[in-house]
């Protein structure tokens, strides 16, 4: 897997993915018959093929893919989707339909990922399979937790699996906007930043901003902004031999906040955080 994108980057997009709410509506094993055929026009949920036996196709926009035993296919909401059979040796799959919103977006829709992976241990997800059908079908208690934890592990797997991952930060105009807004306060880490210039990047009423960072970020303006130093903090405290003061100094803060904000942030102190970085060895004891 390969994703272009600098740390504090990757922390914001890793919290957020974990915001997706999941709902599974089917999942079972299937041996299709030959009349197995359809299209559909962006379509409202997410589907997972995990091919057992024969052939067939699968069609993700422009794309016709002929998948093999062995394989993973998803086909993303949103998307252009078709299949069908192509043969009388029909698909034998294990498959689930689900959503993944993030607010009143698709998970899909912001991450990009492979059509499918090739599976390396096509027995272990069989099971994962048999237990998503029989949790699914399950009237007890925590099923449906059991539900969330098993399709998480798809998504997860089919992200680490991926040859390429990729943001689609443009997906909506409100993406479009907030990644400005972070990248400008990425820019600006040791500025005393305001609401109303943030607001301003955005195009938004200050008031409405407040609430749509909070539900693009999970923080307010003022809690990111401390994140992100707190991050930058942790990597001067390892990688530098600054002290606490001349870091506060470099992230526009006084020591006393800092030290507060960073305690607040990590569970640490800064200098108890420095205690972490593992000594380095003098070779004179080797």
């Amino acid at each position: 897997m390969r994703i272009d994108m600098n740390p504090s980057q990757l922390t914001f997009w890793k919290k957020y993915m974990a915001k997706a709410k999941l709902d599974l509506s089917y999942a079972a094993y299937t041996k299709v018959q030959k009349s197995w055929n359809d299209e559909n026009a962006s379509c409202p949920f997410n589907r997972l093929y995990f091919i057992i036996e024969g052939e067939g196709f699968v069609k993700v926009g422009d794309k016709t893919y002929y998948p093999k035993p062995g394989e993973l296919y998803l086909l993303p909401a949103g998307s252009d989707q078709a299949y069908g059979t192509i043969s009388d040796h029909t698909f034998g799959k294990y498959w689930c339909h689900f959503t993944a919103k993030i607010g009143d977006l698709d998970l899909f829709q912001i991450l990009q990922t492979s059509a499918y992976i090739t599976i390396k241990d096509p027995e272990a997800l069989q099971r994962k399979f048999e237990q998503l059908i029989e949790y699914h079908k399950s009237e007890g208690l925590t099923s449906a937790f059991r539900v969330n934890a098993i399709i998480s592990e798809f998504i997860a797997e089919f992200i680490e699996q991926s040859e390429t991952v990729k943001f689609n930060l443009a997906s909506t105009p409100t993406f479009e906007k907030m990644n400005s807004v972070l990248h400008y306060m990425e820019q600006h880490i040791a500025d005393n930043v305001s609401v109303d210039t943030l607001s301003q990047i955005a195009h938004y009423h200050p008031n409405y901003f407040i609430n749509a960072f909070k539900q693009f970020t999970g923080y307010s303006p003022i809690q990111y902004m401390n994140h992100l130093r707190s991050e930058k903090a942790k990597d001067l405290l390892m990688m530098t031999e600054l002290n606490v003061s001349q870091i506060a100094d470099s992230l526009g803060m006084e020591l006393s906040y800092f030290s507060r904000m960073f305690r607040e942030q990590t569970g640490f102190t800064p200098t108890s955080f420095r205690d972490l970085k593992p000594k380095m060895l003098d070779y004179n004891e080797l």
